[in-house]
Parts: structure tokens; C-alpha cells; sequence
């Protein structure tokens, strides 16, 4: 792309990353519009096959297929519009129908989509809703009249809602799966423009998925719940046990060590699931804040009803976890203290046997010297008797000598020369050793 300065080339993901604002902008509705709402679990080898099976949707009906690389698309289809994106865990699937029949949930938008081509969809459902947007006037519904006869569109159940967009349009729901296992929304129409009634239903539908992808957590946390408390009495058992005198530290180490590794093994098999759960939690509460609640008197507000039912799940995984990891760092203290007492036992053993080694050293030393003066004494005995011999043999041979007393006077002689050739051995092994 060639450009007005000369300024240098572009990064090759620059008009990518400045784009991506644009990638999500929501639907363009002309209403009154039913939508329904699918998030389907999938695998890595299921992500691949429901790219294939939506461009088999779009050669079905002539349309262009999604690029590639890309992970949402849009399209107008003859009866009905689509919206698809592809998250890291999951896919979702909004489908809408511009017209709505005198029961805002009798007839749903997915009745406009091919029926073997839904059905042949990959991965888990873990959320399906329907939303209706329609005038006040086609349900006959007046904020002052009693809010109890919109049960009536949620099988009787009682209805939580609010003012949302800054009064342009009233939801209701009440966050309850239906005989035909989808949750409803019913959203009346005050003065809702078409890109306002694009995000409403995309919030509303975002808050549903991410409030049941955050769930994911709970029921792991609660199954995790005894095997917490289990690791922490052992970590009490085994602490106790380190302050009695009698203890097996070698026995106690190991104890540590596989407490320690079955610790670290919940940790990070559930580490991922936690954090998701967390940051799923500040996505329905960002999705919340953004559709601008005002109270309906008489009914819970989505963020009320929400926040009471939610929060406790949340806080559950999020002290689970907590727990986890000041369970680790509990562990990795007690083994560093059994650690360092176990250190400090085999040091004083060693300075033990280090002391007994030097005794003995110095004890060889002793011997070793008493041997080298008992060998100093053999070796001048033998060479002054050898002395003794050579002048008994010059006086055979009319030499005037005495050999006693010439072996006498060797002896000195013998003894200092032994001595300086000792000392003169002693240094040359020195010497060799440095």
C-alpha cells in the first residue's frame, strides 16, 4: 500500500491489530426480530469440521463462504441472518428472523434453518436461548399494569428485569431452561435503532454463555472441596509430627513430598479452569454494566438477580483455589523446614565423623612417628653393627683399631644422617602432595 509520507514500511500485522476493533460490530436488525442463540463445546478436531460444515451452509444458499483464517462471520440468508464466531473454548451460533408472530416464543428463528444441517452440527451444547424483540403494543404491555402477567410468555416462572440502553427498550427473562431446552428473553421495544437492538442481543447473549461457562468451575470445586480438607489435615499430621523428638524425619520427608505432588497435580489440572471461571465472571459483569439497568419496580434487575446467584459459585472456586495455593506454599515451607533439620542432622554427623577421622588421622600420625623411630634406632643398630664387622676386619688385617669403639663412635654419625635424609623424605613427599 503505497502512502502520502515517506514514512517507513508497515508492520505486517499493522491494518490486522488496528481492524480488529471493527471485527465484532454488531448485526444490523430491522425489527421486530426473533433470535435464537446457540454455544456449542467443541474440540480442536470439532473446530475444524464446523468451519467446513458453515461453508457447506453458504454453498447451500449461494453465499460467500468466511474467509480462511477468520473466526466470526455474518451473512443474510434467504429467511433468516447468521452470525457465527469461534471462541478458545467454545462456538457460537446467532440466528435471526425478521418478523414476530402474535407469541413472542411459539414459532423460534431456528425454524427457518435447514433441519439436517442444523442437527449435523458438532460439540456440546452448553447454552441455547431464544429472544424475541417486539412492541409494547403487539403483547399488550404496560409498565404500569402488574408485571406478574409476563409469566405468562415464561411458563409461569417468575420474571426478573429492568430498563436497559437508557430506556429505549425493557428485558425480561427468567434465566430458566423450557420444555424445548432453550432460556428465553423477551425484549419490549421502546425506541430501539437497529445497531442498539444488534448489541442488546448479543449482551444478553453473551451474559447467558459466559455466566454458564463461568458454572464450569463449580462443580469441580465442590468435588475438590474434600480432597482439600484431606491434604490439610495430613499437612497437620505431618507438622505435628515434626516437633516430637522421636520422629522419623527420612519418613516424614517422603510424606511431604508426595503430599506435595498431589498438591501441585490439583493445581495445575484444575489451574486453567479456575482462571477461566474468574475472568468469565468480569465478562458477564462488564456485559452487564454495558446494557445501562434501570430498576422496573416490583422485579429483580438482570445484574441483582445475576450477582445473588452467581457471585456465591464464584467466590466458592475462587477460595478453592486460594486455598490450593496457600496449601502449596504451606507444604513448600514445612518441607523446606523438615529440609533444613534434616541438613543440619547429617552436618552434625558428618562434623562427628570428621571429628573421629581426625583422632584417627592424628593417632596414625603418632604410630606412624613411633614406627619411624623404632626404625630409625633398627637401621643405626644394623649400620653400626655393620660398622663393627668392617673394623674387626681392618684390625684381622694388622690394622691397630678397636672395633667397639669405632662402632661406638659411628652411632652418632648414623643417627644424624638418617635424620637429615628423613626430613629431606618428608619434604619431597610434601612437595608432591601440594
Amino acid at each position: 500500500m503505497t502512502t502520502l509520507f515517506p514514512i517507513p514500511e508497515n508492520h505486517p500485522q499493522r491494518f490486522v491489530l488496528h481492524n480488529e476493533v471493527h471485527a465484532r460490530a454488531p448485526v444490523m436488525l430491522n425489527l421486530p426480530v426473533r433470535a435464537s442463540h446457540l454455544a456449542l463445546l467443541l474440540s480442536s478436531d470439532e473446530k475444524l469440521q464446523e468451519r467446513q460444515h458453515l461453508i457447506m451452509l453458504c454453498e447451500r444458499f449461494g453465499v460467500a463462504p468466511p474467509e480462511k483464517e477468520v473466526d466470526h462471520f455474518s451473512a443474510s440468508f434467504n429467511s433468516f441472518q447468521i452470525r457465527w464466531e469461534q471462541h478458545g473454548e467454545f462456538s457460537t451460533y446467532s440466528f435471526y428472523v425478521h418478523d414476530t408472530p402474535k407469541d413472542p416464543f411459539m414459532d423460534s428463528a431456528l425454524k427457518k434453518v435447514p433441519v439436517d444441517w442444523l442437527a449435523a452440527l458438532t460439540g456440546q451444547v452448553i447454552v441455547a436461548a431464544h429472544a424475541t424483540i417486539v412492541c409494547a403494543d403487539d403483547i399488550n404491555y404496560e409498565e404500569s399494569n402488574d408485571l406478574g402477567a409476563l409469566s405468562v410468555y415464561f411458563a409461569g416462572n417468575s420474571v426478573v428485569g429492568s430498563k436497559v440502553t437508557g430506556g429505549a427498550a425493557s428485558v425480561f427473562t427468567d434465566f430458566r431452561i423450557h420444555i424445548d431446552g432453550f432460556s428465553r428473553f423477551l425484549v419490549i421495544n421502546n425506541d430501539l435503532r437497529a445497531e442498539q437492538a444488534g448489541r442488546l442481543l448479543q449482551r444478553l447473549f453473551e451474559i447467558e454463555v459466559y455466566r454458564v461457562m463461568a458454572l464450569l468451575a463449580f462443580p469441580i470445586a465442590r468435588k475438590l472441596y474434600p480432597a482439600l480438607n484431606k491434604a490439610d489435615r495430613q499437612l497437620y499430621t505431618i507438622t505435628n509430627a515434626m516437633t516430637l523428638p522421636d520422629n522419623n524425619d527420612a519418613e516424614l520427608l517422603d510424606e511431604l513430598t508426595t503430599l506435595a505432588a498431589e498438591v501441585e497435580n490439583y493445581i495445575s489440572g484444575n489451574h486453567f479452569r479456575f482462571a477461566a471461571a474468574s475472568a468469565y465472571y468480569q465478562l458477564v459483569e462488564q456485559r452487564i454494566s454495558d446494557l445501562r439497568e434501570v430498576r422496573i419496580q416490583g422485579i429483580q434487575t438482570l445484574g441483582e438477580f445475576t450477582k445473588r446467584r452467581l457471585e456465591p459459585a464464584i467466590n466458592t472456586c475462587e477460595s478453592v483455589s486460594h486455598r490450593f495455593t496457600l496449601l502449596s506454599e504451606r507444604v513448600s515451607n514445612a518441607s523446606q523446614l523438615l529440609r533444613t533439620k534434616v541438613d543440619i542432622i547429617i552436618e552434625r554427623q558428618n562434623q562427628g565423623l570428621l571429628t573421629s577421622m581426625a583422632l584417627r588421622a592424628k593417632m596414625q600420625l603418632r604410630m606412624q612417628q613411633m614406627v619411624e623411630g623404632i626404625s630409625i634406632v633398627a637401621i643405626t643398630y644394623y649400620l653400626a653393627g655393620l660398622i663393627g664387622k668392617i673394623a674387626e676386619a681392618f684390625n684381622i688385617l694388622g690394622w691397630e683399631v678397636n672395633p667397639e669403639l669405632i662402632e661406638g663412635i659411628s652411632i652418632p654419625f648414623i643417627l644424624i644422617i638418617i635424620g637429615i635424609g628423613t626430613k629431606l623424605i618428608h619434604k619431597i613427599i610434601a612437595n608432591t602432595t601440594e
